[in-house]
């Protein structure tokens, strides 16, 4: 036996997906197409997997007892800084799929690598759809690989939904827009704005919104007002250091998620300023920790949880109608942000 030639399993079931693709010469991904069915497999690369599976005693037990039992089972692909986005998140899921009669399963991954064998790993668990939140939702790598291998994917927390790719999101411009807009209306003119991840395209518009809301009033937007955060606590804090740091002081400070906005209040803290007397602290998504740090935080309220359970549910209506033979459309559907006002924000000193 060479010592690229796998060992054959002892018993049924030790063989993983990943052995019948060394044994074939051909990738996981193929493996799991041939598994599945998928007619985008030559006759002659789907007899070399089947001989490879033959002698290997390769068994998909997960996704064979799935399609006995008729249960959904649907993969959550994740990769956020923010674990009080991801809890949000959970909570709605795992409550529309035990609604839904499905059953949640999740990977983990961050760099390219771990992100094809996160994919690679669900679909050998026989998932029939996958959900794809923040900020694996805006990689075309991720969606493009979903899309090969035929396994419906809904996006969560885009901005800019991938043409073929249903989404659920709200509208981060009007809300970024709405949040500048308050504090202006507060008699703030000096504000300093956290960026979020620049690869996450909610970021990008949570910024545009926030520069033309102070065009649009006729004030100036500073570069030295401006910082760059990554969604992060730990960026936040880095963030706000740099715009408390300056030789004047900005009278408001908006940051683009909740965990940079909880950092501002760190440093201010620790630099003995008053919140909200002499600087105004606001965040985005209304996580748990705009409710658990003192001042309680002013901040975008989007509905983490319902914008999962809606995702689940589009999920759950596109593989339903893949079994029935029919073509499932493309949805994006958008729910609505609030605005909420608590003690972090007040009138301009």
């Amino acid at each position: 036996m060479s010592a690229s030639t796998p060992p054959r399993p002892d018993a049924a079931g030790d063989a993983t997906v990943h052995d019948v693709a060394r044994m074939a010469g051909v990738s996981a991904m193929t493996v799991s197409r041939v598994i599945n069915g998928r007619a985008s497999v030559s006759a002659v690369t789907r007899n070399k997997v089947e001989a490879a599976i033959t002698a290997l005693r390769y068994q998909p037990n997960l996704a064979a007892r799935a399609a006995r039992t008729g249960t959904l089972r649907i993969g959550l692909l994740y990769s956020n800084p923010s674990a009080a986005f991801l809890s949000e998140f959970l909570v709605g899921a795992m409550d529309q799929c035990r609604q839904g009669g499905g059953q949640l399963l999740l990977e983990r991954c961050d760099d390219l690598a771990s992100q094809r064998s996160a994919i690679a790993c669900l679909v050998e668990a026989g998932v029939d759809g996958i959900l794809v939140p923040p900020p694996l939702c805006d990689s075309t790598e991720v969606l493009a690989q979903l899309n090969q291998m035929g396994v419906p994917a809904i996006a969560v927390a885009t901005a800019r939904p991938a043409p073929g790719v249903s989404a659920v999101r709200i509208d981060d411009y009007q809300g970024a827009l709405a949040m500048t807009q308050y504090l202006i209306a507060q008699g703030h003119r000096d504000i300093g704005f956290i960026e979020g991840d620049p690869a996450h395209t909610p970021a990008l518009l949570r910024r545009q919104a926030f520069e033309d809301a102070m065009r649009d009033a006729g004030l100036k937007v500073d570069a030295r007002r401006l910082a760059q955060g990554y969604f992060t606590y730990r960026s936040g804090l880095d963030a706000a250091r740099e715009l408390l740091g300056a030789d004047t002081l900005p009278t408001a400070i908006f940051a683009s998620n909740d965990d940079m906005a909880a950092a501002t209040l760190a440093v201010a803290h620790g630099m003995g300023l008053q919140v909200p007397q002499q600087l105004s602290v606001c965040g985005f998504d209304n996580t748990p920790v705009a409710t658990t740090v003192w001042p309680e935080l002013t901040t975008i309220h989007q509905p983490i949880a319902d914008m999962a359970r809606a995702a689940v549910q589009l999920v759950i209506d596109e593989i339903r109608q893949r079994r029935a033979g029919e073509t499932a459309a493309t949805t994006h559907q958008l729910m609505e942000f609030t605005l909420m006002v608590r003690a972090s924000s007040g009138v301009a000193p």
